[in-house]
């Protein structure tokens, strides 16, 4: 409530200093059987911040086009993938006067699983530069601009403590696929294999998927059939992990 003989705050006639605000987005695929984050490369200029780093995708929330902050992390994803990805989850906020020099910042972050198929990466805007980066090998504290490769860090963990109990690796598959591809994205994300004929029980007692009519997968061995999600806009939970972590 504003105080007595004060002039109310308005759009133009803020009272207080505003924060940079910005959404960030960490974009998950699987190319080759692995995991992978895109990331864009900041122009290489004295008077941006990080010249020549690399980053997570993002910018600032446009008041005028994003009506949320999860459409600004829409936008942005499509703008850097050409892709619409039915799950999108926030992870989390970042914030502080020293995590970008030109001032005092908070980012809204979220994370995004999309099949590789059809994906054509972005570059423009504020971008020298995209590309997908295998996780093994990436030094996040030290290539990577801003606080992004703590953000990072942070989208790992979720997904990989996510995987072990709900149904997020489809969504890095296309709309078909077989339960062997299934079982690969799980294996693929928790780095570890997963035992066969458990798995499948808990995919089809779950109601995770259904038959994508008689269509089937044509290989070097018998035809398999083809599934696709239930329910696309909503994740499965399940009740236990499939194997759980050995000590």
């Amino acid at each position: 409530m504003a105080k007595a003989g004060k002039t109310p705050a308005t759009p133009g006639n803020l009272d207080f200093p505003r924060p940079l605000t910005t959404v960030d987005v960490v974009i998950f695929t699987v190319i080759d059987d692995t995991l992978r984050v895109l990331l864009v490369q900041r122009p290489d200029e004295a008077e941006d911040p990080f010249p020549g780093m690399w980053a997570l995708p993002g910018g600032f929330v446009d008041v005028d086009r994003d009506e949320s902050l999860e459409a600004c992390a829409q936008r942005k994803l499509k703008e850097k993938t050409g892709v619409e990805t039915p799950y999108l989850e926030q992870l989390g906020s970042w914030g502080g006067a020293s995590r970008d020099p030109r001032g005092w910042s908070a980012t809204h972050v979220y994370f995004a699983l999309i099949p590789s198929e059809h994906v054509v990466l972005q570059k423009g805007a504020n971008a020298a530069n995209t590309a997908w980066f295998e996780l093994d090998g990436l030094d996040r504290k030290k290539k990577l601009a801003f606080d992004h490769g703590e953000i990072l860090e942070a989208a790992i963990t979720r997904l990989r403590n996510k995987v072990e109990y709900t149904s997020l690796p489809a969504y890095l598959l296309p709309e078909e696929f077989t339960l062997s591809e299934l079982q690969r994205m799980y294996e693929i994300v928790m780095e570890r294999p997963i035992e066969k004929s458990a798995f499948r029980t808990r995919v089809l007692s779950s109601g995770l998927v259904t038959p994508a009519g008689d269509k089937m997968r044509e290989g070097p061995n018998r035809p398999a059939q083809l599934y696709r999600l239930a329910n696309p806009t909503s994740p499965v939970v399940f009740p236990r992990t499939f194997n759980p972590r050995r000590a």
